[in-house]
């Protein structure tokens, strides 16, 4: 127990030096933009929208990202209900977000898995366009400190969630596929 509430001391530090420093004021501006890109249009028309590019074989891209988000949204809203990690303007009184959670509790960062999860099953089909997106997930990540609305803890949380969806749904499927 003491670890974690050395953990949690550790992660408040680390957010309050993140959202002082004259970078992140600099940024709030744009960070709004990317947060909301973040919010899940991207993640449903992106596949949508590869879908007519791919093969006949690929379209095995659009199976597996629609399991890897059941699974990841699903874990998502298990770990937010039953962690219940307050906001930072929740701990730090005085502290006011710059933008408006969607939601009430903090862990882990939900914009940050669902960037990150469609960047990573992108990535096994079109590694150039997985790399080129990576750089959206990072910015829509810091995007949520930045803001005011996530520790950095959140943010590895989310990533940590979204390679284990994505790869869990990518054993789901080939194991499927090997077995028809």
């Amino acid at each position: 127990m003491q670890l974690l509430k050395y953990a949690a001391t550790v992660d408040q530090r680390l957010f309050l030096k993140c959202i002082n420093s004259s970078s992140a004021k600099n940024l709030q501006t744009i960070a709004k933009y990317f947060s909301r890109s973040g919010d899940g249009f991207l993640q449903l028309s992106v596949p949508l929208l590869l879908l007519p590019f791919l093969t006949s074989q690929q379209v095995i891209f659009l199976t597996h990202i629609i399991i890897a988000f059941i699974i990841e949204r699903s874990l998502y809203i298990l770990l937010k209900k039953s962690l219940k990690r307050k906001r930072p303007p929740q701990i730090f009184s005085g502290f006011t977000s710059i933008i408006n959670a969607s939601d009430e509790f903090s862990f882990p960062s939900g914009h940050t898995s669902a960037a990150f999860l469609l960047v990573i099953v992108i990535s096994f089909y079109m590694p150039m366009l997985g790399l080129l997106l990576f750089m959206w997930a990072i910015a829509v990540s810091c995007s949520r400190v930045i803001l005011g609305v996530h520790f950095p803890a959140d943010l590895l949380a989310g990533i940590c969630l979204a390679i284990s969806s994505a790869q869990f749904a990518q054993l789901l499927l080939f194991n499927y596929l090997l077995s028809t």
